[in-house]
């Protein structure tokens, strides 16, 4: 069993920044690939960034899902931990963001159902 413990959520105004972080309690075959996905209420959870954990390979959805909204997904492997970077926040980013991790195979996916591990999520509000 993997556990998943995110920090950072907060709230921002509009072209304001946050940074969330992520860390693992272990990486296993099984969570090699972490990432972020984010929900708000009466929505589907939707991805947001993935990274493979060892590679550090990234990947990003269409750039046309983020606008103008800039998101950086890094890793910092030795401590099972990963982070998302967000510039220039919009309200329309405003969600509980979740921490997902799965194996290798999963990465890039955007389908919340392949994810095996989802932290308890740390919540996001922009003012305009």
């Amino acid at each position: 069993q993997v556990e998943l413990t995110e920090s950072g959520g907060g709230s921002a105004q509009a072209g304001g920044s946050l940074t969330l972080s992520c860390v693992a309690s272990v990486i296993t075959h099984s969570s090699r690939c972490m990432g972020w996905f984010r929900q708000v209420p009466g929505k589907e959870r939707e991805g947001v960034a993935t990274i493979h954990v060892e590679s550090g390979s990234t990947y990003y959805r269409d750039s046309a899902y983020y606008r103008d909204t800039h998101f950086t997904i890094s890793r910092n492997a030795a401590n099972n931990m990963i982070t998302l970077r967000m510039d220039n926040l919009r309200p329309r980013d405003a969600a509980l963001y979740y921490c997902v991790a799965g194996p290798t195979r999963v990465c890039g996916t955007w389908e919340s159902d392949n994810w095996w591990y989802w932290g308890r999520g740390t919540q996001v509000t922009v003012s305009s």
